[in-house]
Order: C-alpha cells, then structure tokens, then sequence
C-alpha cells in the first residue's frame, strides 16, 4: 500500500512536469517556433494564361514568431523550376500543371498547391492575313473570350513572327483555310524576288509552322483560292486555283503538290466551298471560262457541269446542254445558312452572271441535283424563293466582280459587299437590281477601300475588313456592323495592313 502511494506520487509528478514541457506548442526549448503563413488572398488556387504569355506570382509571407530566413521553392510537377520569393513562368507549351509553393525556415515548412493552365490564345476568332505596300505578310488574331464575353480586341503582335521568330511570312498570302487541325496560308510569292509560292501548315491552336510547301519548279503556282474542305481525306487532291487561272491538285494530309489530272482548263477568281464538316462530304464550284460552264467536285468525284442533265460531262456541256450558256461569270457566294437552317434545307449558291447588258441571278444547290422519290430521278434544284431558274437583276454597269469581298446570308436573303469604303447590300430575292443597291454603311475615311468581309455563324454581325490608301504602316481595319440595321458595333482600327482575307477560326 505504501508503494502504490510513493508510486502514484511519483506518477503525477512526472505528469506534472510533461504537463509544463508541452503547455506552449509553439516553442522549442527556449525558443518560439516561427510559424510560416502563405496569405491565400495573394495567390490564387488556378492561374489561365495564353501560350507564350508570362504569369507572375509573387505571394505575402509571414511568420508568427520571429523572422528568420525563408527559402522558397516553386515546383512543377513535383519538380523544382525555380527559387525565390517570385514566380516567373512563361507559358511555353499547351496544358495544365499541377504546382506547388514551398517555403521554408529552420523551424518547418508550408505548401501551397495550385494550378496552371496554358491555354491557347488562337483558339477561336476573326483571323486576318494581310500585306503591306510592298508585300510583306501579316498576321493578325482577335480571341473569341470562351465564356461570351464581348473581345478585348486584336492581339497586337505580329502573329505568325511571334511563333515563328526563325521564319520570313511568304510575300502577298492570298488566301487561308482550316483542315485537319491546320490553319493553310497560301501566299503568292514574289517573282521579280524570285520567291515561288508557298503553303503554310500551321497548328490552328497555337500558329506554329508544322510544314511547309513550295513549288519552285512551277514558276506559274501562284496560289490565290484554296478550294479545301475542313476534313481532308487520304489520298485525295483538292484544288488550288492560282493567279493566272490554272490549278494545281494538292494533297493536305500527304503535303503534296502535283499538275491537275480533273482541273485541266482556266477558271474564274471565285470559288466556293461547301462542306458539311465530315470527310468526303463536300462541293467545289468553279466557273470554267474556256466554255463558259459552272463546274462542280463533288465528294471527290467530277468535275461535273451544271445541265438539268444529270452528270454532264465537259465534253457534252455545248450549247443548250450547258445550262449557262453564253453567259460569263459575275460572282459566285455560297449563301450562309445557320445550322437550323441546313436541317430543312439544302446548302446552295448565288450564281451572277452577265450577257447583252443583263445580269441574272440563279440559286443552285451546290450539289446541283437532288433525288426525287417520287419520280424516281436526279432534278436540278435552281429556285431562288418560289421563282424557279435564272431570273434578270440588272442592267448597266454594277458595282461586282469575280474578287469583289461579299457574303450572301439566307437569314436576311441579303447579299453584302463592298463598294469603296461603301457597304451595299442587295436584297437577292426582291425585284431590286443589283446595279440600284442600298449603302448600308461606310467604314474608315471616303479613300478606304474593303477588301474582306466575314459573317458570324448566327448572321447578325459582320466583319468589314478594310485599309487606308493613305495612310502608312498599319493602315488597316475591321468594323462590326449589324447585319440587318448596319449600324457599327465595333471598330478594330489599324490592327493589320491591307486585308487580304478575314475569317472566324473555329475550335
């Protein structure tokens, strides 16, 4: 009994001291510990930057008791990339990384995890290529903001040397398209320089060069329509009209450039693509000059020529076989259609032509013909509205031709282009010729000239592309103007040279 007392005493004697060693956690024998703080307000859990964009941290740091030296240590992936009290990360590659701030004293550290992803900063918007006076090529990009938020505006460097600090843009780019997850620039080339024309792949999320074609042992390619649908297939060639009216074949997927085998003749500057978004599903309308016919590819197969008979062949497209016969090409525009508007109908083109002072507007199916159930056979679908084949719209001199810039929509039946610094627009269904069109607005000063023009996919805005004649280094523009009302929406002045092409970049 005696000895459980002396134990007991013992016991609580000891748990008394423990007690008095561990009162203050905060202390090390004498010392305080100097407890590490990271502020949660200056850093965040999740950064967003563009590629090549640089993003700086630079957190607050505190301590409890004390101050005493601090080590820092900034990891990606688990890997240190870089030490001290800021954070310096250029966005050099695509992705999302984990990171993670350690910093340290002599008494213990605290972490901060967070997250880094580098978006692309090309990833969706109006995209322009232009030229200056002497043919320099450029670049230029204004994001779509992916929660619909209205643009900040153009990127303000030059986008293709920005990418490609070890590459020369190619003189004069004429045209571009997206495929196969390329952006494809085509440029003429300079051939008093001796520079032949050249082809651009370019990564569409992040405008780095991927290859590049040239054809210097065809002095004559000089590319001015890239006639290419979204998804090329394998072993296809699609066309490539060039400045003297000839056509190159040209694989995208193999990057190959041959002489034409289908596209043998000299066609007109206007072109139009179709194209449903799948491989092999597409039209390729082109105006045959040497007989004056309108010629399709269609899914790869053809050229087939525009006659109520089904499948015409070039060599049986004479006379009243050849449905537009003795008629020469204005213009031709695919007419844009909203995706609800392609579920009930078929995609088609407006077709101007001109013939003894007259000019006639036709609306085709880019496919030229349908299938009729009923009658069991192939119909060519030419209606513009309830008035069936080609109808007068003019006559005199109008304001068009092959390479004027123009988009036709089906929401407001209207086809827009540019006239001078002039906006027309002609109600293509109405009795209203062509050659009395309205001005629907004017961009820049009275000398600027349009040069391009692009439709956002709902039709309610389009992009005016435009330049000053006048004016020195970036002299050129891009209005958004209300397609209906044309009243000006926004205005993107001097953010590249003269306009050569506009066009929305899609994801």
């Amino acid at each position: 009994m005696k000895i459980n007392k002396i134990f007991a005493l013992v016991a609580f004697a000891c748990l008394t001291t423990l007690t008095s060693c561990f009162e203050d956690e905060t202390t090390i024998g004498n010392g305080a510990i100097s407890e590490i703080v990271i502020d949660s307000t200056s850093i965040s859990r999740v950064y967003n930057i563009n590629k090549n964009q640089t993003l700086v941290i630079t957190p607050r740091v505190s301590q409890q008791n004390g101050d005493k030296q601090l080590n820092y240590i900034w990891e990606i992936n688990l890997e240190p990339v870089a030490y001290g009290p800021e954070f310096t990360y250029v966005g050099k590659e695509l992705g999302s990384f984990n990171c993670r701030l350690i910093v340290e004293n002599s008494d213990g550290k605290s972490f901060f995890a967070f997250k880094v992803n580098v978006n692309s900063p090309y990833e969706e918007g109006i995209t322009v290529i232009s030229n200056d006076a002497q043919g320099k090529g450029h670049l230029a990009f204004m994001l779509s903001p992916a929660d619909g938020s209205k643009p900040t505006g153009f990127m303000q460097e030059e986008c293709f040397s920005t990418n490609n600090p070890d590459l020369s843009f190619a003189a004069y780019p004429s045209d571009m398209t997206q495929s196969n997850g390329s952006l494809i620039i085509a440029c003429k080339g300079d051939a008093e320089q001796g520079q032949p024309g050249t082809i651009y792949y370019m990564n569409e999320k992040t405008f780095v060069v991927e290859n590049i074609l040239t054809a210097p042992e065809y002095p004559d390619f000089r590319p001015t329509r890239l006639a290419i649908p979204s998804i090329g297939t394998s072993g296809l060639a699609y066309p490539i009209l060039c400045e003297n009216g000839n056509c190159y074949e040209f694989s995208v997927t193999e990057g190959a450039l041959a002489k034409p085998t289908k596209m043998k003749y000299n066609y007109a500057q206007t072109v139009v693509v179709q194209d449903a978004g799948t491989a092999g599903n597409y039209n390729l309308l082109f105006w045959d000059k040497e007989i004056n016919a309108l010629a399709n590819i269609y899914r790869g197969y053809g050229p087939y020529y525009c006659s109520k008979t089904y499948h015409l062949s070039r060599e049986d497209c004479k006379g009243s076989a050849n449905y537009f016969d003795g008629r020469s090409i204005v213009k031709m525009e695919l007419v844009r259609m909203t995706d609800e508007q392609l579920k009930t109908q078929s995609p088609s083109a407006l077709v101007i032509t001109y013939v003894g002072g007259m000019y006639q507007k036709t609306q085709l199916a880019t496919a030229f013909w349908e299938y009729n159930y009923e009658t069991m056979e192939n119909v060519l679908i030419d209606n513009i509205g309830n008035k069936s084949g080609t109808q007068m719209c003019g006559f005199g001199q109008a304001p068009i031709n092959e390479t004027t810039p123009c988009v036709v929509n089906q929401t407001y039946t209207s086809m827009l282009f540019g006239d001078g610094n002039k906006v027309r627009r002609w109600n293509y269904t109405s009795n209203q010729f062509i050659t009395q069109t309205d001005v629907l607005q004017t961009v820049g000063s009275d000398n600027a000239i349009i040069t391009g023009m692009e439709m956002s996919a709902d039709h309610k805005r389009t992009y005016v592309a435009f330049y000053e004649p006048s004016q020195s280094g970036l002299n050129g523009s891009v209005w958004v103007i209300d397609t209906d009302k044309g009243t000006v929406l926004d205005k993107y002045d001097n953010v590249c040279y003269r306009p050569v092409k506009i066009m929305y970049k899609k994801k």
